[in-house]
């Protein structure tokens, strides 16, 4: 796994969000991009992920790319393919990138499953950051106190090595795209960051970027099973 950067911003805020259950990660940070017109500054080199890139407004959509908005210090982890079997590795990427850029603030973003089936959908913290624990505190977001944190948040937690880690999850009924769950992460991460980003939109536009989520992915693991039967042939 290699880690490319051409700009290299000095402290920022760094945000992830995995593919995951209801996609909660992938969706907010694809809108956080969209919403602060963050650039491209990197990305992420791996020859175990699917061999497949998707084209969006007529320009190559990295499978793992790095975006940087300047005005609020921001760097988003965007990933739109299969990740499994790669948790580890990402998250020492992570650690590494922060290390690199000298960030005392990593937030994570996932969706848990809920079950609830109606209502609007609860959000929880985990932080290791004393000052972040008393951010969500005062804007009423109720503390992770008991559960299991799976894919590269939990291999994140792990390694985090005294790294300040802070991690959001929104409730979610499925695994399918969740955009409401994500919206209640934006309105979230709008008060604790100060953003002005209005979350309405990713509600009008829900049907939009679920499809078209639903779809890049769908295709990653197509893409995937093909490479995986003909490793196990050529093996056979």
């Amino acid at each position: 796994m290699k880690l490319d950067l051409w700009k290299k911003p000095k402290s920022p805020i760094i945000i992830q969000g995995f593919p995951g259950f209801g996609l909660i990660g992938t969706i907010t940070t694809e809108y956080l991009i969209e919403q602060l017109k963050a650039e491209l500054i990197g990305t992420v080199r791996c020859d175990d992920i699917p061999a497949m890139i998707a084209i969006h407004g007529g320009k190559v959509v990295q499978p793992i790319g790095l975006f940087y908005d300047s005005k609020t210090n921001i760097l988003i982890v965007h990933i739109i393919t299969s990740i499994q079997g790669l948790e580890w590795e990402l998250a020492n990427m992570i650690m590494d990138l922060a290390k690199k850029l000298s960030t005392d603030k990593i937030l994570s973003l996932e969706g848990v499953a809920s079950p609830n089936s109606v209502g609007e959908p609860k959000c929880f913290y985990y932080t290791t950051n004393l000052k972040m624990k008393e951010v969500f505190k005062k804007n009423s977001v109720q503390e992770l106190t008991e559960g299991i944190i799976l894919g590269v948040t939990g291999a994140l937690l792990v390694n985090a090595d005294g790294m300040p880690v802070s991690c959001i999850f929104a409730e979610t009924h499925s695994t399918m795209p969740d955009s409401k769950a994500a919206a209640s992460i934006i309105t979230i991460l709008d008060k604790v960051l100060n953003l002005k980003i209005d979350p309405e939109p990713l509600m009008q536009q829900a049907q939009k970027f679920e499809s078209k989520l639903r779809g890049l992915l769908e295709k990653s693991k197509e893409v995937a099973d093909i490479q995986e039967k003909k490793r196990l042939n050529y093996v056979g």
